[in-house]
């Protein structure tokens, strides 16, 4: 499990990063970076719900999800994560991991970044983007036929695994488009 949070919490730390110093450099009042830090944070677990739909909702007779149910129950958290560590690799059919739900996630995410002027909202959906992005990347790099089959599922035409980079550097201009509108919101 640590190298998942570490794997999502390494780009935010970066992003976190470079738009405090920026911000301090064109001094930024202090309370936007509380905005920013909540934002990012929780905007990186919501996804990760999408497994326990799955558990309680779309496969609720397998045995892991008695198992997850069983562990909620208790709330016996660590127990959780650990089964969730173990079989996250096998929940190919999520609601929120796949490709129908990020264009809808950008376009949701473009309305809320060019005209909300919430910052936490904004860096919360730009969260969720940079979530997808970061599971889509690791798993090209190590599975790509894995990310096709999870980011596909419930599609009888698949996008060929050449043109996943494509795909992955497409959606990464987008959310660097929406990193730079959250930056000059501030200054």
């Amino acid at each position: 499990m640590k190298q998942e949070l570490k794997k999502h919490f390494i780009p935010l730390a970066i992003i976190f990063t470079i738009v405090s110093v920026i911000w301090i450099l064109n001094q930024v009042v202090y309370f936007r970076f509380i905005y920013l830090f909540f934002g990012l944070l929780w905007g990186s677990f919501l996804l990760d719900l999408d497994h326990l739909i799955y558990w309680l909702y779309l496969n609720p007779k397998l045995p892991e999800s008695r198992q997850a149910r069983q562990f909620l129950i208790q709330k016996d958290t660590k127990s959780l994560l650990k089964l969730l560590e173990k079989t996250h690799h096998t929940h190919t059919n999520l609601i929120f991991h796949h490709y129908f739900f990020q264009i809808v996630l950008v376009l949701i995410s473009l309305f809320i970044i060019t005209s909300s002027g919430s910052l936490f909202t904004s860096t919360f959906v730009l969260a969720l983007n940079l979530h997808l992005l970061v599971d889509q990347f690791a798993d090209y790099k190590k599975h790509p036929r894995h990310l096709q089959k999870w980011l596909f599922a419930r599609e009888s035409k698949q996008l060929p695994i050449k043109y996943l980079g494509h795909y992955i550097a497409f959606f990464s201009l987008i959310n660097l488009y929406f990193l730079a509108i959250i930056i000059n919101s501030s200054i």
